[in-house]
């Protein structure tokens, strides 16, 4: 019990995805924010811990999961899943949302003028985005491959152009953050993904895909910021230390 107190969110979630529901439902973030221990979040949000501890408990007795055990995985293999499966989901969904969204405030703008306001909101982020991406594999993700295969060929790495892991991941861990806020805007002008009564299909799906966009972006963040990077830090010490 005390041992879980301690831990913190990230760790939980790294350990048992099914945790994430948990602190879905209390607006806890456990991606950008990953870092604070139970204890931590239950006293800034007002919460029970022991009614938390027991929320916990329950999901992981009572409930499936369909997500791999991404802890165990080799860096490298994770890398490739965050690749092709939330690179790739990020851009091929920024155009149909930049579509969707722009017609909405085109017909709906009027009555809704929250529109607006999503829509630049979502349009920064898709810029970010595209270019925090790019940056993971070009620099981050390849120094990432190259510290796995050096161990596993047994080959002595000097250390890369950028000083340390350390110093990109910081920069990612900060992108994240500022995408997290991003999007809890959104969240919040669009009252949670609720639409209007006076919604139409095309607004009701659009507001289904922004949620489906910010949960699959969770997702993605959580592997990097509580899996994969701080392996990767713990990694380049052996590496650079043989």
């Amino acid at each position: 019990m005390n041992d879980t107190i301690e831990k913190t969110v990230g760790q939980m979630v790294a350990e048992d995805y099914r945790t994430a529901q948990v602190f879905k439902n209390h607006k806890i973030d456990f991606c950008c924010k990953g870092n604070r221990t139970l204890q931590e979040v239950a006293d800034k949000n007002g919460l029970d811990k022991e009614v938390l501890l027991q929320e916990l408990d329950e999901v992981q007795r009572n409930s499936q999961t369909d997500q791999p055990d991404f802890n165990t995985w080799p860096l490298d293999l994770l890398i490739d899943y965050i690749e092709k499966k939330h690179h790739r989901y990020v851009e091929e969904r920024i155009p149909i949302l930049k579509q969707y969204l722009n017609k909405l405030c085109q017909v709906h703008g009027n009555k809704h003028p929250e529109l607006f306001g999503i829509f630049e909101h979502f349009t920064g982020s898709a810029g970010e985005l595209s270019m925090h991406m790019k940056k993971e594999e070009l620099v981050l993700f390849p120094w990432i491959r190259k510290m796995v295969a050096g161990t596993a060929d047994g080959k002595t790495l000097g250390p890369p152009q950028f000083g340390t892991v350390h110093n990109p991941i910081q920069m990612m861990m900060e992108e994240h953050d500022n995408e997290g806020e991003r999007f809890r805007k959104i969240a919040a002008l669009s009252g949670d993904y609720t639409p209007p009564a006076d919604a139409c299909n095309t607004y009701r799906v659009t507001f289904s895909l922004l949620q489906e966009f910010e949960e699959d972006l969770h997702r993605h963040i959580h592997l990097e910021n509580n899996i994969l990077f701080p392996k990767a830090e713990i990694l380049e010490k052996k590496v650079l230390s043989n």
